[in-house]
């Protein structure tokens, strides 16, 4: 299984911690994005979006860290992150995709060089942005959480799988999480966890 993604990539990050949850080998593939390795023929190759992460396995690949994670959940159901019961499996998704869907895609490398580059807003605006997004989709996940250590209950799921890779962001802009106590528990709750620990960045940043 050979996973190619970049070490900050919020998305790549989720990749690692649900291989490394279930107890999957896999190979390291870096793209360097601020390399631009993402446009490169090869790459756009197996990802025709350009971006990261892909799941190579057996030939095929896998894009879009959402359906990797589904199909590792499908492949190797222990431990599930994705509930089979439909009524848990909507909320867990519900919470899955307002971090994936709503929160990520505003603030991610691409749109942020697009501001840069192509509409010419400033670092400040950028950041202010940024922030902006983080809280506004942080306040309504605050409210979906339960009283569990984790954001569904006892044992994390696949919405804890997205908010760890979430709060790195958060903090590389200086978002203030004092306002979402059940978000700060079970990204700590998360933090005991080895397969949580080893797919942190400083953990698998190039060397």
């Amino acid at each position: 299984m050979l996973l190619y993604d970049y070490f900050r990539s919020s998305a790549s990050y989720r990749v690692r911690i649900a291989l490394n949850l279930k107890g999957i080998a896999y190979e390291q593939r870096d793209v360097m994005l601020l390399e631009n390795q993402q446009r490169s023929p090869e790459h756009l190759a197996r990802h025709p979006q350009g971006l990261v992460p892909a799941l190579e396995v057996d030939g095929k690949v896998i894009t879009q860290s959402l359906a990797i994670i589904d199909w590792l959940d499908a492949r190797y159901p222990e431990p599930r992150l994705i509930p089979a019961d439909a009524d848990a499996r909507a909320a867990v998704l519900a919470r899955a995709l307002l971090i994936g869907a709503d929160i990520h895609p505003l603030n991610n490398l691409r749109v942020m060089r697009y501001l840069a580059h192509e509409l010419h807003v400033d670092e400040f605006h950028r950041n202010a942005w940024t922030r902006h997004w983080i809280e506004h989709g942080f306040a309504a996940l605050e409210t979906m959480a339960g009283e569990g250590p984790f954001l569904g209950g006892d044992a994390p799921d696949i919405s804890d799988v997205f908010l760890v890779p979430q709060f790195f962001n958060a903090r590389r802009f200086d978002v203030p999480l004092m306002p979402y106590p059940k978000l700060r528990r079970a990204e700590c709750a998360a933090a005991e966890i080895p397969a949580f620990a080893a797919a942190h960045p400083d953990r698998v940043a190039p060397k």
